[in-house]
């Protein structure tokens, strides 16, 4: 059977145990921290250097030979001409919209 003093020293030697695990297992995972900062500062330094000593290229060219969205807004002939006088500008309508208004039927529906 177990003593007084004999679990004061049970627990006492597995409180000195895990404190020792614990300071080598924290020294350890603060190297390792450590190392992984290093390898990013120098990681931050070689790209940052590389960004800085690479040439200075020419602006891209504004050729729009490639771009559909950009070459439609340079159309040379484009389908809708503008009105010749005031009577096609009122009559204009774009190609979803009705050449006549709607108008509902006067009267009972349910006839």
């Amino acid at each position: 059977m177990n003593t007084v003093k004999s679990f004061w020293v049970g627990w006492g030697s597995l409180v000195v145990a895990g404190g020792a695990a614990y300071y080598f297992a924290k020294k350890s995972i603060n190297a390792d921290r450590a190392e992984r900062h290093a390898a990013d500062m120098k990681r931050r330094r070689l790209t940052q250097s590389l960004e800085h000593s690479a040439p200075h290229l020419p602006p891209p060219h504004t050729d729009t030979a490639g771009s559909t969205s950009q070459e439609a807004s340079h159309d040379p002939a484009p389908t809708n001409h503008a009105p010749g006088h005031n009577g096609q500008k009122i009559n204009k309508k774009s190609k979803y919209e009705a050449s006549e208004p709607f108008r509902a039927r006067k009267g009972d529906r349910f006839s």
